[in-house]
């Protein structure tokens, strides 16, 4: 089964101003009817029938598409911040503006995951619970492999001490400093190491970061803006 994964950037779709243009968000504030013509283009040129978005609340609940949830994609599974599928052609959608997108697969299982880790998801152990949800549905973890998508820099995440310090004691490997020598945190390096832990030997990670490529949606940059999507899906045509 070949397993297939996109990031968008700000760039092709139809909201305006501080979301212009291809904002994936229904909570954000921008035009319901936008958003709704910017995630059937998504659909349109993936070549899928259903993507599932999710209404993420920085919580660790994973749904399962199949099971606890239809794959219509008609609404924003709601309370949930990752989902799990073994369906071909369902896409799995996460919205990020500096948060991780998180994508996650076993292709000899046919088991793909969407998660969303952002600072709070993160420390709490979204991806575990991901994982976990993963192996229910005949995942292996030494089969996965993940791409940790564009997300804010551990030089640019600047927090307060505090917070840095109670965050790298939950995700080891997140706290650090900046550019500036601020306290910082580098939530997609605490991934990579929490992920190597549990046993995945496959990581990826898209370099990018949110906050100084302008192709790409940053609430830290902008405070109001849209969200990219990062989504993962199985497909089981040859091409």
């Amino acid at each position: 089964m070949r397993v297939r994964r996109v990031v968008t950037t700000r760039a092709g779709g139809r909201s305006t101003g501080a979301f212009t243009s291809f904002n994936l968000s229904r909570g954000v504030g921008d035009d319901p009817a936008a958003v709704g013509a910017n995630r059937a283009r998504l659909a349109r040129e993936l070549g899928l029938a259903r993507v599932v978005f999710l209404e993420q609340v920085h919580g660790t609940r994973v749904a399962t598409v199949g099971a606890d949830v239809s794959a219509t994609g008609r609404e924003d599974v709601p309370g949930t911040d990752a989902s799990v599928t073994a369906e071909p052609r369902v896409g799995l959608a996460v919205l990020a503006a500096d948060c991780v997108p998180v994508l996650l697969a076993d292709p000899k299982a046919g088991v793909v995951g969407a998660a969303h880790a952002g600072r709070v998801g993160a420390a709490a152990g979204i991806v575990p619970a991901t994982l976990q949800a993963m192996t229910a549905l005949g995942a292996h973890v030494e089969d996965v492999d993940v791409l940790l998508g564009p997300a804010v820099c551990g030089g640019c995440y600047e927090v307060p001490a505090a917070m840095r310090d109670e965050v790298g004691a939950a995700l080891p490997g997140s706290g650090g400093r900046t550019r500036r020598g601020t306290p910082g945190l580098d939530i997609r390096a605490g991934l990579h190491r929490q992920l190597r832990a549990l046993g995945v030997h496959g990581v990826g990670v898209d370099p990018r970061c949110t906050m100084e490529d302008p192709d790409l949606y940053s609430h830290r940059r902008e405070q109001r803006t849209g969200r990219q999507a990062g989504v993962i899906w199985l497909d089981p045509s040859d091409r």
